[in-house]
C-alpha cells in the first residue's frame, strides 16, 4: 500500500477500509473491530496514533506522555494513570515530529525543547533526549471548543458576581490589567474571557509563543506567533521583535499571551505609550511575587536601568493585577484583584480589592470560600471616571 502523504485523507481512509475488509475475509473479526482497526491504522498515518482518541475526548483537559510506554491524563480535575501506549519509542519519536512540522518548528537533539499547537488549537510541549532522560516527553494542553466566559467562571464559583463586573468596566475603560497564577491555575482561560469585552470596534494585535487564545467578535484583529531559529541558528523571531513591530500596526489594545524574559520591558512600554487596555499573563505564587518577577525579567534584558526606574515602568503601565490560583481541590479561582498604586519609599504599592476568603470545607474536600471586596480603587479611578462608569 502506497500511503504518501500526497494523498487525500478521505483516500487512504478508503484505502485502509477496502485492506481491512480484505483482511476480514481470511481472518474473522467483528464489525466493531474492523471499524476499531480502520482508526487505528488511520491514526498511524494521519492523526496522533494511539493519542488521537484521548484527544479527541473533549473530557480530558491535558495528555501527559512520560515515556512511550508511560501516559497519563488529566479528567475532571484528576491525573490518572492509562493502559494506552505507544508501540515503541520510535513511534511516539514520528508522532512528535509529524506534530512540530505541521507548525514549520523543530524539534532535534540540538534543540530539544519546544512548543508547538494541534489543529485544535491544543497546546504542545515537547522535551527531547538529552534534556529527558528517559526518552522523548510531551504535554498536550487541551481547550474547549467554545472558549469559556466570564459567566462560565461565575457559575463554576470561580469569582463574585460583583467581582466579574468590576473587571468587565476595566476592561471596556482600558485598564492595562496583568493575570497572575500558577501553572494551570487558568490564566490563558481567564484571558480570553476577559478579552471577548473589548469593544468591536478596536483594533487588537495578539503576540503568543505558541498560539492558543480564542478571542471571538473582534473583527479587525491580528495574531502574531514566535518562531524558532531553524538547523543553522537562523530566522528566530522572539516575542520582543513582535511586540516592536506590533506598535507599528497601529493596534488600539496589544495581548501578550504571557511574559517570561526580556519581553517584558517591550510590553511595558508599550502599554505606556498610548495602547491602555493591554492584556498579559505571567507565572508566579501571588502578586507581589509577580511584580518582583516583573523586575528581573525588564532587568534581563536591560541590566543597566536603574530599579527606581524600572518600578516607575511598572507602575505607569499595570493598572490591575489579578491572581490566580489552584487551590488544594483543584478547583481554580481568583484568589487577589488588586490596584498598582504606586511608589512609596521605593517600592511598589499595591491597593487590595478583593481577596478570597476560605470559610470551610465540605465532606467532599470542596474548599467554601469566595471574593470578598476589601479595598476600592482610589488612584486609578479616573480612567473609569473618563469612561463614564462612576
Amino acid at each position: 500500500m502506497d500511503y504518501g502523504s500526497s494523498m487525500t485523507d478521505e483516500a487512504l481512509l478508503e484505502m485502509i477500509e477496502q485492506e481491512v475488509f480484505a483482511y476480514s475475509r481470511t481472518s474473522y473479526i467483528t464489525a466493531g473491530q474492523k471499524k476499531l482497526l480502520v482508526q487505528e491504522l488511520y491514526h498511524a498515518f494521519r492523526g496522533l496514533d494511539v493519542l488521537q482518541p484521548l484527544v479527541d475526548d473533549r473530557s480530558i483537559t491535558e495528555i501527559m506522555v512520560n515515556a512511550h510506554d508511560q501516559i497519563f491524563i488529566e479528567k475532571e480535575g484528576q491525573v490518572l494513570h492509562t493502559d494506552v501506549r505507544f508501540e515503541s519509542r520510535e513511534k511516539l519519536e514520528d508522532t512528535i515530529q509529524a506534530i512540530v512540522a505541521k507548525v514549520n518548528r523543530m524539534v532535534n537533539e540540538s534543540s530539544p525543547i519546544v512548543d508547538a499547537r494541534l489543529k485544535d488549537g491544543s497546546r504542545v510541549n515537547v522535551v527531547l533526549p538529552p534534556i529527558a532522560l528517559r526518552g522523548p516527553a510531551m504535554t498536550i494542553r487541551k481547550f474547549p471548543e467554545q472558549p469559556l466566559t466570564l459567566k462560565d467562571l461565575l457559575a463554576r464559583g470561580a469569582l463574585t458576581e460583583e467581582a466579574m463586573h468590576f473587571l468587565i468596566h476595566l476592561v471596556q475603560a482600558k485598564y492595562n490589567i496583568f493575570i497572575s497564577g500558577g501553572t494551570g491555575s487558568g490564566k490563558t482561560t481567564f484571558l480570553n474571557a476577559l478579552a471577548q469585552y473589548i469593544p468591536p470596534d478596536e483594533r487588537i494585535i495578539t503576540i503568543e509563543d505558541s498560539a492558543e487564545l480564542q478571542i471571538r467578535g473582534i473583527p479587525n484583529m491580528v495574531s502574531l506567533e514566535t518562531r524558532n531559529a531553524n538547523t543553522e541558528g537562523r530566522g528566530e523571531i522572539p516575542i520582543r521583535d513582535l511586540i516592536r513591530s506590533s506598535l507599528r500596526m497601529r493596534p488600539n489594545r496589544i495581548i501578550v499571551g504571557e511574559v517570561r524574559g526580556a519581553e517584558a520591558l517591550d510590553m511595558l512600554q508599550a502599554m505606556n505609550t498610548g495602547h491602555d487596555g493591554s492584556l498579559s499573563t505571567g507565572h508566579s505564587n501571588s502578586v507581589k511575587d509577580m511584580l518582583s518577577r516583573l523586575e528581573t525579567m525588564v532587568l534581563s534584558g536591560a541590566a543597566k536601568l536603574p530599579l527606581e526606574s524600572v518600578r516607575k515602568q511598572m507602575t505607569s503601565a499595570i493598572d490591575i493585577m489579578v491572581h490566580l490560583s489552584r487551590l488544594r481541590d483543584r478547583s481554580r479561582r481568583v484568589t487577589e484583584i488588586c490596584e498598582v498604586a504606586g511608589i512609596s519609599d521605593g517600592d511598589i504599592q499595591i491597593n487590595p480589592l478583593y481577596r478570597f476568603v476560605e470559610t470551610g470545607v465540605t465532606e467532599e474536600g470542596r474548599v467554601i470560600g469566595q471574593l470578598e471586596a476589601v479595598g476600592v480603587l482610589h488612584e486609578r479611578i479616573w480612567k473609569l471616571q473618563m469612561a463614564g462608569m462612576v
